[in-house]
């Protein structure tokens, strides 16, 4: 049957130039085809993209919208390019409005303890400037040094510090966007305390690019702590052991910064990546913890806690050589874990209370399924990331799926959320009626229908 396009792709392409005069524009090139996939979620897309356009003002974002609004086309928000969930990747015939040239920190206020930035600063960036101040910015993704300030308010990133200082929404006080008709909204704004009017800013935070485009973001800085960070490790037989460890550490009043938890395969596979010999046995689990406050006092505690949960080979050091030789180990987990073979990371959160369960089943869903299964994850704040190694084919196997549903079911079955802090993209979609049931699930159409009724921005993420 013939179809009949009312517009020519050069004649919507002169258009959008007009709308957009700033905005660096590539069409069916190199660095078109390098954007529409990030390899993290996905290798290659079905179909080609239309553009890919990189901003620098509000403006070109406001064009490149009208652009979109006049002749139906997708708009999907970019901005570091690390979605892990297919939240980012590029759709037939879409637009890439890509932000990461939107880049300024606009202000730094020690003052007022927060700082103005472009959706386009890199999160560790922000974190250093802020640094070099007095202060610091709290929220720390695994991605910290290449995920920005934009993505991170787009998917509500948590981190390795959320455990005392709380996930990316708890450091927003504000933000501009600019909708879908092109009108340029502020909303929160600089005060810590904020309560006229309906909480819009907290709407826009984890909605993914689905309701509009984030164009500036007012964050909150805290003071660096006085005294000594102190760093440490201790060893568990098991991950359950290691996550009732946790879960008194937790609710202490030491208030750790971090609380991390990496099982025993996982451990191994750092060895070998990293050619250290911290893995005594295949069972054993490491806790990789960090208190920046409460000196000698908190450590016994903690220490106190580690020995009555069996904890061996504790270890702990303020030196930032060190410190920062432990926290790498952290972070090079994801690379030393994926070089085994085709993967899937997950991120499942729990009640605090539910986490040694959690950690029980997933080791029994891997056994009994044969699937290859390492854990690791923010055990402070109950959010557990299994990954799931295959080898051969491209496509998950059947029997990967199925562990992963069955994690999904479980951890909805405990009280928790398939979501913690990757977001839900294209991957986890279909979930919303069994997450959220289907009264809030049609809510959420709703509020997507009077953002964005043309359905233009970042359609089938978020919500399908």
């Amino acid at each position: 049957m013939a179809i009949f396009p009312a517009y020519s792709k050069d004649e919507i392409l002169d258009y959008l130039k007009q709308q957009a005069p700033h905005a660096e524009i590539h069409v069916a090139d190199e660095v078109a085809l390098k954007y529409s996939a990030n390899g993290r979620a996905q290798d290659k897309i079905n179909g080609q993209i239309l553009a890919y356009v990189a901003v620098t003002d509000v403006a070109d974002i406001q064009g490149t919208l009208k652009t979109a609004r006049k002749y139906h086309i997708p708009v999907v928000p970019q901005t570091g390019d690390t979605s892990t969930v297919i939240g980012a990747d590029g759709i037939d015939g879409a637009i890439i409005l890509s932000l990461i040239k939107m880049n300024r920190i606009k202000e730094i206020s020690k003052d007022d303890s927060l700082a103005v930035v472009e959706p386009g600063v890199i999160n560790g960036d922000l974190d250093q400037v802020a640094r070099a101040q007095g202060m610091f910015y709290a929220p720390d993704p695994g991605s910290k040094p290449i995920s920005t300030v934009g993505g991170n308010v787009a998917t509500n990133a948590g981190g390795m510090s959320s455990v005392k200082y709380g996930v990316t929404k708890d450091a927003i006080l504000g933000l501009k966007v600019v909708l879908a008709d092109g009108r340029e909204i502020k909303i929160g704004g600089r005060t810590f305390k904020q309560a006229y009017g309906y909480d819009l800013t907290h709407l826009f935070i984890g909605s993914e690019g689905t309701l509009g485009i984030v164009s500036e973001i007012t964050v909150k800085l805290n003071p660096i702590p006085v005294g000594t960070s102190v760093m440490g490790v201790a060893f568990f037989e098991n991950m359950t052991e290691l996550a009732k460890a946790v879960k008194d550490l937790r609710i202490s009043g030491i208030y750790p910064v971090m609380l991390e938890a990496l099982d025993g395969k996982t451990v191994k596979a750092l060895d070998k990546y990293e050619g250290t010999s911290y893995a005594k046995r295949e069972t054993s689990s490491m806790l990789i913890f960090r208190l920046d406050a409460g000196g000698q006092e908190s450590l016994a505690i903690a220490e106190k806690i580690l020995n009555e949960h069996q904890a061996e080979n504790i270890s702990v050091t303020s030196d930032p050589v060190e410190s920062a030789r432990l926290m790498k180990l952290r972070q090079d987990m994801l690379p030393a874990v994926f070089a085994n073979g085709n993967h899937i990371m997950e991120d499942m959160a729990v009640p605090l209370s539910k986490l040694p369960e959690m950690m029980d089943y997933v080791q029994e869903v891997a056994q009994e399924l044969n699937v290859d299964v390492y854990t690791a994850g923010h055990a402070g704040d109950g959010n557990v990331h299994p990954s799931l190694i295959w080898q051969g084919q491209e496509e998950p196997p059947a029997a990967v799926i199925e562990a992963t549903r069955r994690m999904f079911r479980k951890a909805l079955a405990l009280g928790g959320t398939i979501s913690g802090e990757h977001a839900v993209g294209m991957s986890k979609n279909q979930w919303t009626n069994e997450e959220l049931g289907f009264d809030v699930d049609e809510i959420q159409h709703q509020i997507k229908n009077l953002f964005d009724p043309l359905g233009i921005l970042n359609p089938k993420r978020k919500i399908n």
